[in-house]
Formats: C-alpha cells, structure tokens, sequence
C-alpha cells in the first residue's frame, strides 16, 4: 500500500486482529508506564517546565490537569512514560514507538479534521499507523548510519504521520511532514546517556513534541527535506509491505522497570531464586554473561531512579532482595537499602562475545548463582521474559501489570475506570473519554 494511502485511509475494519490486539496492548501497556513515571522526579520537572514554556490550549498534562497546547503535552507527557522504563518495544529498532506515539495521539485528540469526536476505533487505527511508520523508520535509520541513535530519533516519524492523520492533511503536506520530523528528530547518542545516566533518556518525548510539531508546521506550509529513512532507494525494501506485515505485532513489553538489556539478566536470577530458594544472604557472588552494550550497564550506588534504571547490577539485586522491580524499588530510600546494596556488590559483569553476534536481534544473558554453601547454580542461555518471539505476555498478565502501576497513583474505582476505557478502546464512541480519566490529578489510592 502506497505510505500516503495506509497512513490516511486505514480503516480498523482493515486491520488484522493480531495487530488490533496489540494496539489495545500497547495503549494499555504505555499509560500504565506513564502512570508510574508520574511520580518520578523527571515527570515533576518536565511538567512543570511544559506548563510554563509551552502554554495553550488543546491538551492536558497526564495526571495533573494542567492545559497546555499539543506540542507541550506530547513532549511532558512522553517524557513521563519514558521516566520509567517499563514500556514497550522493538528489537530490530533497538528502542521505543509508544512512548512518543501514544502520548502524542492522546495529546491530538481534537486536532481532528471534522467537527465529530475520534472514536476509540479511529483512535487505536491511528496508533497502528504510528508504530508501522514508526518501527520501519526506526529499522532503516539504524541500517543507514553509523552513529547508535536514542529512540527519538525515529519515533518522531510515526508521531508526525498521526498528526497529519488527524489533521486531514494532504498528501504533499504528509510528505513535508515526515521529512521535518526526521530533520528535527533528536538525532542523540544512546551509549552516553548508558554511560552517564541522567533525565534525558531515550529522547522519547522530543521526538512526541518534533514530530507534532513537524505535522502542524507543513500543515500551515513550512516545507522540509523529503524523508531518507523512508524515501531512501536502500530502505525500499522496509516499505514494500506495509499493510501486508504488521510489524507492531512484533512489540515487546516488560514486566520489570529497567532497560532492556537487564531484563534477560534480571529473569535469570529471579528463575534460579525460586527454583532453589534463594535467600539473598545466602549469595557468595553472582555472575552476568551477557553483551556488550549490557554489560555498560554497570552503575554502582545509584543516587537516582535514571542511575539506577540503567544498571544492572543495582535492578538485579533489588529484584532479587524484594521479588519485584517498579517504581519503589527504584526510588526513594530504596536506593539505599542495605539489603539490596550487599548483593549489588556481588555482581560480576562478564562480556560473552558470542552473545555480541546475536545482537540486537537477540539480548541474552546467562546468570551463575555461587552460594556460601558451596551450590554452583547455572541458569543457562536466558532471553528477557516476555520476549516478543518465544514468551509474550497474555492478556491477563498485561492487566496485573497494568493494574500495578495504577494503583501507586490511583484509587480503584478511577483505575478500574481507566483500564475498561483503554482496553475496550475500540467500544468508545468518543476517545476523549480516556483523557477525562487520564488527566485530572492524582489522587491518593484508596
């Protein structure tokens, strides 16, 4: 299908039932993400700064309620799922669609071209053209350059292709704006902020606000420079199947808050944990063979949530002294737990050169438990659970996990509220409904 055509002529009644499962997923999936980063400090900051530098009208902060204009919401908002690294992905892409498309779709809501509301339908079938455009960006910028890019970079694409959705723009003006969000992208380096974490993370919400804003731009007349990640005669071949292979069924999602290259790491422990029951005091040293890019991951005493969301050693030992790894465990007084930072110091990072060749296709790791007992525990060749190809996520564990996150921010009867609202999308007559969910302030669980 012509990219003109599938990005604004597709119909729900078009999209297969695999890939509208997964757009209800990933709806799901990211707001849950973005009501636990709400409590984050990057979340308070950038809020605060969207309220005070990017004020309109068209557009509310998540859990806050403050108005604000479209761009201003796409960037904040973005930026507070990406402050909890909890949401989904793609492998091929080696990062992030959602947390850019699906506070930018929310935030354009009633940049709609006619005077009727968006229904949750038009509302999922927007997100499958975000992250078709999105992940096929994604895939031909890191095929074309050299430099490892932040999500940003590409995920702005598949923003300004909904937005020009939602404008009704014509076909010239959708090119422009596909080619001013690649120009504008946040063409910023993945591996320094791996080496120094900090706030920036993984340029999510810049490319939120760049691609909105490369949408709203052409449909006023600003030109820009034809799109290479998808004009480009050497990434033809990622665009000769578009509406024929979805690659949004190929997302994955993650059950715990850390980058994905400690996922497969964290699963190995806590799988020999249980098998064998582990106390973690009874842990001499722990082994991580895994590659390279994880084993960059090695920030020690983390003094933050962005440290220690980009450790391994740090997640590893909180997963393990508590059974779980959210919000909580990565904040606050938790970061110094004594508990946790004793088994952190027994954290070996080892570089496996054949787990190099396998990716990014591929991030493994394998975990040796040595305890004071003497046991040598091998949890052989582990992949991150709910791997995309060989364990992903049913229905019901996307709802516990969801439901987990909601409820550090939400009482039950809004969180209940909000999950029927986001997972019966496709039901809403009116998709404004999540955001008059979404949007207010929180309020204390009860």
């Amino acid at each position: 299908m012509h990219l003109n055509d599938f990005i604004h002529h597709l119909r729900w009644e078009a999209v297969p039932e695999a890939a509208r499962r997964y757009a209800r997923c990933c709806l799901l999936d990211t707001v849950g993400a973005g009501l636990g980063g709400r409590l984050t400090a990057c979340s308070r900051i950038i809020l605060d700064f969207a309220a005070c530098h990017f004020g309109g009208h068209g557009a509310r902060l998540w859990l806050d309620g403050r108005e604000v204009s479209p761009t201003g919401a796409a960037l904040a908002n973005g930026m507070t799922v990406d402050s909890l690294d909890i949401h989904d992905g793609h492998k091929l892409t080696k990062g992030h669609a959602g947390a850019a498309l699906i506070p930018a779709a929310l935030a354009c809501l009633d940049l709609h071209a006619s005077s009727s509301p968006v229904s949750g339908a038009e509302l999922l079938t927007t997100l499958v053209v975000g992250y078709e455009v999105a992940i096929r960006a994604g895939i031909a910028l890191h095929a074309t350059v050299s430099d490892y890019h932040t999500s940003g970079a590409w995920n702005a694409l598949g923003c300004a292709a909904m937005t020009a959705r939602r404008l009704g723009a014509n076909a010239e003006q959708t090119r422009h704006a596909l080619g001013i969000a690649e120009y504008h992208g946040p063409r910023s380096q993945m591996m320094r902020v791996i080496d120094h974490p900090t706030m920036l993370k993984d340029g999510s919400g810049w490319g939120a606000m760049a691609g909105v804003s490369a949408a709203l731009m052409a449909h006023a007349g600003f030109t820009g420079a034809p799109a290479i990640t998808v004009e480009g005669a050497e990434v033809a071949h990622l665009w000769a199947d578009l509406g024929a292979r979805w690659r949004i069924t190929e997302q994955y999602f993650k059950p715990y808050a850390v980058c994905y290259w400690a996922q497969a790491p964290v699963s190995g422990a806590l799988a020999l944990q249980h098998a064998h029951a582990i106390a973690p005091d009874d842990i001499r040293r722990i082994r991580v063979y895994t590659f390279h890019e994880a084993v960059r991951l090695d920030t020690v005493h983390p003094a933050d949530t962005e440290q220690a969301q980009y450790s391994l050693p740090f997640p590893l030992a909180a997963a393990l002294v508590h059974g779980e790894l959210g919000p909580a465990q990565l904040s606050g007084a938790s970061l110094r737990d004594p508990r946790v930072l004793s088994v952190m110091e027994r954290v070996e990072l080892i570089e496996e050169q054949s787990l190099n060749a396998r990716f990014p296709a591929e991030r493994l790791a394998r975990v040796v438990i040595e305890t004071h007992s003497g046991a040598v525990l091998d949890s052989g060749e582990v992949k991150p659970r709910w791997d995309a190809d060989a364990d992903p996520p049913d229905d019901a564990a996307l709802l516990d996990k969801f439901r987990w996150l909601a409820r550090t921010v939400l009482p039950e009867p809004r969180a209940a509220a909000l999950e029927a609202a986001l997972w019966e999308c496709d039901r809403l007559s009116d998709a404004r409904d999540i955001n008059t969910l979404l949007t207010p302030p929180i309020e204390a669980p009860g």
